[in-house]
Formats: structure tokens, sequence, C-alpha cells
């Protein structure tokens, strides 16, 4: 298959990672593949262009621009929480003294509403952290569980890889023994053949001296 590499790597079998001189010789080559294969093109440029304002708001967007100016923070206005009267010009305006009644309804409606607040916090406050609490505690044990449950699958892949790698290790020693045994077979069956084959040319020269002999 096209693309496939094979890892032919047996860790929990091989032998000689932790020899001097090993980890520092695989870092070189590392260090080495990364020099010829560096990127040559932006890996990024078949996506479309990065739109960084697409989320920015109004406020936001002119929040920006008056830290891009170093312009001053506008400070914090007050004026919804003033009970002014009415300008000089129209204290006898109906009209007017009614707009200030109104505004100060509204502040005492506001102020009204965080006492209420208030109030609920106080009543309510300590079970309403309580639950919070007892969700985050829910979460937490869940997450853990999880956890848990990652770690096993974890050491599960990283036992059967072992058990696979200590089964075909037994194998490979199993072949590499019977091939010594084979090649010294191998090597004492062909110093058998070339002792005879030593015997068989020096009875030949033997009987081939006898003759001669005899022929005289």
């Amino acid at each position: 298959m096209a693309g496939e590499v094979l890892v032919d790597a047996l860790p929990y079998i091989d032998l000689g990672y932790d020899d001097p001189g090993v980890r520092e010789a695989a870092m070189a080559m590392v260090e080495e593949e990364c020099r010829r294969y560096r990127p040559t093109k932006n890996y990024l440029e078949h996506l479309p262009a990065l739109n960084s304002n697409v989320f920015e708001t109004e406020l936001m967007t002119a929040e920006f621009e008056r830290i891009q100016n170093r312009l001053p923070m506008e400070p914090l206005s007050m004026k919804r929480y003033e009970l002014p009267p009415p300008p000089a010009g129209k204290m006898s305006e109906v009209s007017a003294w009614a707009e200030s009644v109104d505004n100060s309804m509204a502040q005492l409606e506001h102020q009204s509403v965080r006492a209420v607040n208030l109030e609920l916090m106080m009543e309510y406050g300590c079970e309403m952290w309580k639950s919070y609490l007892e969700i985050l505690t829910s979460m937490q044990a869940k997450a853990q569980v999880r956890l848990e449950e990652i770690k096993k699958e974890i050491h599960d892949i990283n036992w059967k890889r072992k058990s696979k790698q200590t089964q075909g290790g037994e194998k490979l020693r199993s072949l590499e023994a019977q091939w010594v045994m084979l090649v010294s077979k191998n090597y004492e069956i062909e110093q058998a053949c070339a002792k005879l084959e030593e015997r068989i040319h020096q009875r030949k020269s033997d009987i081939q001296a006898q003759r001669e002999n005899d022929d005289d």
C-alpha cells in the first residue's frame, strides 16, 4: 500500500536502547532528517484567509481603536445614579419636574431591586453555592472516572503490545536457534563432504599409483 510505513521495532524485547551513545545517535538522525525535509511551502495555503475581526462588536472595535491611539479610557459615568433637579430655566415647568420625578422613581426602583437581590442572596445564596459545588464535584468525579478509563485503555493496549511482542520474541529466538543449528549442521556436513572428497581423491591417487607399480 502506497505511503505505508513498516515499523519493525520491538521495544519490549529489543536490547541496546540504553547503551551509551544510542540516544545521541538517534537524535542526530532525527535532526539530520529534519534538516533534509524542511517544509518548502505554506501548508495552510489551502485554507481561507483568517478574518480576525469577524467576532468583533462595535464596542470592541471602538475600544481597540482607543488602545491603538493610546487615548485615555473614559471615566465611569455616574449620571444614571444622580437625581438632578430641573435646569434653572425650567424650574417653573411641570414637564421638567415630571421628568425629574420619573428619574428619581427609576433610581428608587433600581435600589429596591438591589435590596431584594441582596435579601435573596442572603437567604438562598449559600444553598445555591452548595448546589454549584455539588455540580462541580459531580463533574470532577465523572472526569476522574473517564480518566481512569482512558488510563486502563492505554494500559490494556500496552499490555497487548507487550504480550504480542513477547510471543513474537520467543518465536524469533526459536527461529534464530533453529537457524544457528541448521547453519552448524550445514557447516559440519560441508566439512564431512570435504573430508570425504579428500579421502576419495587420496584413494584415487593410491589406486593410480598401485596400477602404475603393477604395470612396471
